[in-house]
């Protein structure tokens, strides 16, 4: 029988972030063989994420990071089960980390198919669900490009955004920080006219055809009156259009015009947990 050292049981919780005592039962039930240890624990999170798979993880912390060009950047959520996981600072520390990883991606799957400390991410996320007793998934994973790239991330990591510009210039960082707070407050359903879906302009237009029936007014000016509504609809609802939440007498696309008469925002990613 092996001599279970506190150095041991310590090295083992630096790999894995298990709990003290978790990590002294497994060293001993491996008498002593960390890498026997280390499945043993990975073992236990499978069978507490197979048993909480029908949870819901609708708490956790949402991050936004950009590369040091400020040319790419990705949003994710690390999602779990309470608000009191999702506040730890080990828990933040964590999705920061994968965030950053996150960064080297395109697309979720292969993101989480990456190594992570000598695992994937995707066995990460079991191991954690282990040693946490929560499920923990990546439910948001969102990339973002353009010549600059800017941030923001709410209050208590609910809401974390992105945001594209055309170009680099002067007043641009600050610029980009309230446009994607402004994408993060108001959460415009898409950068601009032209990528709102056919079926949500179908949909408003006979949502306010139904409503001038019912106030009465001549069916021949209906469909004139709606598609005058519909305006108002884009202008609510999609992020260039809206008033700027810092000076309402401007749109965010005024707003961006006046840091450079050329700057225009090429897109946006939101993402929030709930």
């Amino acid at each position: 029988m092996a001599t279970i050292t506190a150095a041991d049981v310590n090295k083992l919780r630096t790999i894995t972030g298990a709990g003290m005592m978790d990590c002294k039962k497994a060293l001993v039930e491996s008498d002593g063989d960390f890498d026997l240890a280390i499945e043993n624990l990975r073992k236990k999170g499978q069978k507490v994420a197979a048993n909480r798979s029908d949870r819901e993880s609708t708490e956790g912390a949402a991050i936004a990071v950009v590369n040091a060009d400020n040319t790419a950047g990705v949003v994710i959520t690390l999602n779990c089960e309470t608000d009191f996981v999702g506040m730890n600072e080990n828990f933040v520390k964590m999705a920061v980390e994968m965030a950053n990883l996150a960064l080297n991606f395109d697309n979720k799957e292969e993101f989480l198919a990456s190594d992570f400390n000598g695992i994937t991410i995707a066995d990460k996320l079991i191991e954690q669900t282990g040693v946490i007793g929560e499920k923990l998934e990546i439910r948001t994973f969102e990339k973002l490009k353009g010549a600059f790239v800017g941030s923001y991330i709410h209050s208590g990591n609910k809401i974390a955004t992105l945001t594209a510009f055309s170009a680099k210039a002067d007043g641009i960082e600050e610029a980009a920080r309230n446009v994607a707070m402004q994408a993060a407050a108001m959460n415009p359903i898409a950068l601009n006219e032209e990528g709102v879906d056919a079926e949500v302009i179908a949909k408003e237009i006979e949502i306010a055809k139904d409503m001038l029936r019912q106030e009465g007014k001549p069916e021949a000016m209906i469909e004139n009156i709606a598609k005058g509504k519909l305006g108002r609809f884009f202008k609510d609802n999609t992020l260039v259009n809206q008033d700027y939440i810092k000076d309402s007498s401007m749109s965010v696309a005024n707003y961006v015009k006046s840091i450079d008469a050329n700057l225009v925002v090429t897109g946006f990613k939101r993402a929030a947990l709930g």
